[in-house]
């Protein structure tokens, strides 16, 4: 004789055997393949379980909380896929800034030497456009060293009136100056100075020293040694007999 429970079993499984047939019929579903997997997992095991459990009826529910598992077990694993690309990404941004750290500390430890020359022409202060990008570059370079200043120096050759010759040094170095300062580097990190032809050693008469002479210096200092000294230039005025140079 057939039992009310082998009744209830036998239902079971048919409908557990109907609801199996569930992934066969979602081949057009539009979820996720792992999400639509998992899911339907858990349709399956609960389907199973309700069945021996409670026959038809408990299959039924068994489905639908197997269902509902298999739901939140492909959103956790969607959660821990998506902290885990966190965390990549985050190690490869740290690595990216060591990497960068290193190469600026490189950069710190070779940025003494950097400086240049700038020459100009006979009783002028005008900087000639193939100076100019080098100068940009430098104002740039320099901005990015906490510490830094530049020391820039103007020059003149020996020929004509002294104080002349000094005002048109310090033309040259404000020029100079203005130029970094376009660059990036700020006008309180720049140390300007006028010297004229107090430091020319060239001989009288001789032309290719005079152009050498005729020249803004640009050196980069660091710390303490680069304490502010700014040369005070007389007021400009006419050329003297001979004109500045």
């Amino acid at each position: 004789m057939i039992t009310r429970n082998s009744r209830h079993l036998g239902l079971g499984l048919a409908a557990g055997a109907c609801l199996v047939g569930a992934p066969v019929w979602a081949g057009t579903d539009t979820r996720p393949d792992s999400n639509a997997k998992a899911e339907d997992i858990g349709i399956v095991t609960g389907l199973a379980v309700g069945a021996a459990a409670g026959g038809p009826i408990g299959a039924v529910i068994g489905a639908a909380a197997g269902g509902l598992m298999g739901d939140r077990y492909h959103k956790n694993e969607a959660e821990r896929a998506r902290l885990a690309a966190n965390v990549t990404e985050l190690n490869g941004s740290l690595a990216e800034s060591r990497s960068y750290g290193a190469q600026l500390e490189q950069t710190l430890a070779a940025v003494d030497a950097v400086g240049m020359d700038v020459s100009f022409r006979t009783d002028d202060a005008s900087i000639k456009v193939e100076d100019m990008g080098p100068l940009l570059k430098l104002g740039a370079l320099a901005a990015t060293v906490p510490d830094a200043k530049l020391r820039i120096a103007g020059f003149a050759d020996p020929r004509g009136d002294a104080a002349y010759n000094e005002t048109l040094s310090q033309r040259r170095a404000e020029a100079v100056a203005a130029a970094l300062v376009c660059g990036g580097m700020t006008r309180e990190r720049l140390i300007v100075e006028a010297h004229g032809a107090s430091e020319s050693t060239s001989a009288t008469g001789d032309l290719d020293a005079y152009a050498l002479d005729r020249r803004v210096t640009v050196r980069l200092e660091r710390g303490a040694t680069a304490a502010p000294a700014v040369t005070a230039a007389a007021s400009p005025g006419a050329p003297a007999p001979g004109g500045g140079q």
